[in-house]
């Protein structure tokens, strides 16, 4: 415990789900943490779940649609005002929708583009000026096992988490001068309420029964991952995407 003491955290996405739970783990370590979300309620929400639970004051909601350069780089400023630094960036936040190729409407591709590349890029370049202000840091992008195989009507979705695989290892190696380290993880299933929303009951026993380890991750085990890569434990681990996916990747989908 208390191994993010003092630090402050900004996380994407973290109304609900995967964001949600990363975002409990680093504040349960003691790091205070913006809730960032499109989504104002859920924010609110989480972040009063989140003070509630640690007992002290450790999250502030925080309102950004992060395709949205201007207003990301507005949030991450007021952030910074209200902390006195930032020294953890969680790179969490995506659009997605499944169709085949063919079908997907051009709509729905810039959404997803301007979320998952464009909108971890504006969070990236607002923070990282932060970090280097500090002398030190950490990002962590949200990649996905969908980059080790096909994926069925997904390939924008695939596009995107390919992209910020390589994304991670530019940035490890452009920020290392600054002692910034950037990591990224790769989930397998994980049951949220976002991806319930295209997967059902059976789908996800199907998911499970494919796993070699025979259960699918859980919030808390990516944000248990992510409070690694954020603490000093990792301090020599840079540019790595680190699998947590009961090793469905080695048997395929």
């Amino acid at each position: 415990m208390n191994r993010l003491q003092g630090k402050a955290a900004f996380v994407t996405g973290a109304g609900r789900g995967i964001g949600q739970g990363i975002a409990m783990a680093l504040a349960r370590e003691g790091a205070t943490v913006a809730i960032v979300d499109i989504a104002a309620e859920q924010a609110a929400q989480t972040a009063q779940q989140i003070n509630d639970t640690v007992g002290t004051a450790r999250a502030i909601a925080v309102t950004c649609d992060i395709a949205d350069r201007a207003a990301v780089f507005a949030a991450v400023d007021g952030f910074v005002a209200q902390t006195g630094g930032l020294d953890i960036v969680v790179n969490n936040a995506v659009y997605f929708h499944y169709a085949p190729l063919p079908e997907m409407p051009e709509d729905t591709v810039h959404r997803m583009v301007d979320v998952g590349i464009k909108g971890t890029f504006w969070v990236s370049q607002a923070a990282t000026r932060h970090l280097i202000a500090r002398g030190e840091g950490c990002v962590i992008n949200l990649s996905s096992v969908a980059v080790s195989f096909g994926i069925r009507n997904a390939a924008v979705y695939t596009a995107i988490k390919g992209a910020l695989d390589a994304l991670t290892r530019q940035q490890a190696v452009e920020l290392s001068a600054h002692r910034i380290r950037v990591n990224a993880i790769a989930p397998g299933p994980v049951v949220t309420p976002g991806a319930s929303t295209v997967i059902d009951a059976a789908g996800w026993d199907a998911r499970r029964n494919k796993t070699p380890i025979g259960r699918l991750a859980t919030t808390d085990e990516l944000g248990a991952a992510v409070v690694y890569l954020a603490s000093d434990d990792a301090r020599s681990v840079t540019g790595v995407t680190l699998k947590i996916d009961g090793g469905i990747t080695l048997v395929g989908p």
